[in-house]
């Protein structure tokens, strides 16, 4: 007679079950935290002064290898802190106002570079010109940028007017004047 034994064996390691449960967690928490992330932010920022006060009270009797080594694991400690919670200062007010001001500063940029190309270049202050005049016969452009840009092409045509001789011209007008 034939008889056939069944042992229940887990196709899973326990351990890496209960690693799995515990980046669950960690990861429900920080979720949870979405609200209060700036605050989050900012405890960290505290708990971190405190440490660093701390460590520098304990290691200041320290000679150098001891001292080099626990600065070390601090530092690690540090770094590995703010790693967890780099998501909450990304998304912090003050990192939106930096990363606000920076793309100010690229277009303010970006505009000067447009605007030095349209002096130099008559075609693109032409088309400038039209582009603000199209926009202020249909209301949409303020007052500024047009008074802005005729103010430019006033100063555009008066460059223009006065221009720089060129060299063999100014070498002409020098060796003329001086047989007359």
């Amino acid at each position: 007679m034939t008889s056939f034994v069944h042992v229940d064996q887990p196709t899973e390691h326990p351990g890496v079950r209960r690693a799995e449960v515990l980046f669950g967690q960690i990861q429900a928490a920080r979720a949870g935290a979405n609200g209060a992330r700036p605050l989050i932010a900012l405890l960290v920022l505290a708990l971190a002064a405190a440490v660093l006060v701390v460590a520098d009270k304990i290691v200041s009797n320290w000679d150098e290898g001891a001292l080099l080594a626990a600065w070390t694991v601090f530092c690690v400690a540090a770094i590995a802190l703010f790693a967890l919670f780099v998501g909450s200062v990304r998304q912090s007010s003050l990192a939106t106002m930096w990363r606000e001001a920076a793309e100010r500063r690229a277009e303010a940029r970006a505009d000067a570079r447009f605007l030095a190309t349209a002096q130099s270049d008559p075609r693109i202050m032409q088309e400038l010109q039209a582009a603000v005049w199209r926009q202020q016969s249909d209301g949409v452009a303020p007052v500024e940028a047009v008074a802005k840009v005729d103010a430019l092409a006033r100063m555009n045509r008066r460059s223009q007017e006065v221009r720089m001789p060129t060299l063999y011209e100014a070498m002409r007008r020098m060796n003329s004047s001086r047989y007359y």
